[in-house]
């Protein structure tokens, strides 16, 4: 799993749940979109979670050019607020989880959903 965010507190709890989830691991982190559509390339993940709204591309447009390259890969876009539109359309596969969801249940259960 690569984990997208730029708040490194956030990163830091995302590691901490990744650790938790059973049959998951991290391959990596980036702090923007552009740095995630970079890792992905460089680490082959199969499950991206990344934040909706960063600094640059963001995760809307990240998740755009990582699945439009990679529609294996599960992109999982979290955020305080509630999903918008455009964020669902990003892609068919696309996942939402708000911020305060994030836990190792929720994120099997969106891997069982959409990615396994």
């Amino acid at each position: 799993m690569l984990v997208v965010d730029d708040q490194e507190v956030f990163r830091d709890v995302m590691r901490d749940v990744v650790r938790a989830t059973p049959g998951m691991s991290l391959v990596g982190e980036a702090a923007s979109g552009e740095a995630a559509v970079d890792a992905v390339e460089e680490l082959s993940p199969r499950m991206v979670i990344m934040d909706k709204r960063m600094p640059g591309i963001g995760g809307i447009e990240a998740a755009r050019r990582i699945r439009a390259r990679h529609p294996e890969i599960l992109v999982v876009l979290v955020s305080v607020e509630v999903p918008a539109p455009e964020a669902l359309e990003a892609s068919a596969t696309l996942a939402f989880l708000h911020k305060r969801q994030i836990s190792a249940r929720a994120v099997m259960e969106v891997w069982r959903t959409f990615g396994a």
